[in-house]
Order: C-alpha cells, then sequence, then structure tokens
C-alpha cells in the first residue's frame, strides 16, 4: 500500500499571554483545520470511517521542547495522528500583565501544516 496526500492545511496560532507554546501550536493547528469539510474523504477516497485517515501534523514555535504534544493532536478529533514539532514562529514583544500569569512581555506565534494522507492500493 502506498499514502498519498489528499490535502495540506496550513494555520497560525498565538498565545498573547501566558508565554505556553503549546497553546500557540494547539490554536495553529486549529485554525488550520477550522473551515474545511473534506467529502473526498468518502467520495473520492472511499474510506468508511474518519479514523483511517492518516495525519501530520507539523508545528513551528519558540521553545518547542516545552510543546505538549498530546495537546496539540488532542485538537485533532479522527486520524491517526503524528505531530512533529520544531523550532520556529516568532516572538513578538507584547505586554505583560500580572492578573494573566504573564511570565514575560512574550506573544509566542506558531505556525502548523496539517497533512492529510490516505492509504492506497
Amino acid at each position: 500500500m502506498a499514502r498519498k496526500r489528499l490535502i495540506i492545511e496550513m494555520g497560525m496560532g498565538i498565545d498573547q499571554h501566558g508565554q505556553e507554546p503549546t497553546v500557540a501550536a494547539s490554536r495553529a493547528v486549529r485554525n488550520a483545520i477550522a473551515h474545511n469539510a473534506l467529502p473526498g474523504v468518502w467520495e473520492v477516497a472511499g474510506l468508511s470511517h474518519p479514523n483511517q485517515m492518516i495525519i501530520e501534523v507539523q508545528v513551528a514555535v519558540p521553545y518547542p521542547e516545552q510543546v505538549r504534544e498530546e495537546e496539540v493532536l488532542a485538537v485533532l478529533p479522527f486520524g491517526q495522528k503524528t505531530l512533529i514539532v520544531e523550532s520556529g514562529g516568532m516572538i513578538v514583544q507584547g505586554r505583560a500583565i500580572p492578573e494573566l500569569n504573564d511570565k514575560n512581555d512574550e506573544m509566542l506565534i506558531a505556525i502548523a501544516a496539517v497533512t492529510v494522507f490516505i492509504e492506497d492500493e
């Protein structure tokens, strides 16, 4: 069996307060999948259940070693999911607000690509 790409979706996510790379990464993945429907999974690829999709997520975010993988992948409701996290994204100076539990004035920006594959015979 060969894997074939069905779709690639891109997104961006920001954590303005709290300096949590997992939050920024999760928001980037959510943004990537927020406005799509995949009728091709059923009508073209012939899958019988959405868990048959193979989903690879690639996220670039500041402080990648702090990303909690299971939380990012939990954004995706279906599929056989994997995550690749790498250093990237952006750090922008914001405003630290103690009431929002800011550690500093950094805003973290993440970018994500979500690729859906199918197995083809």
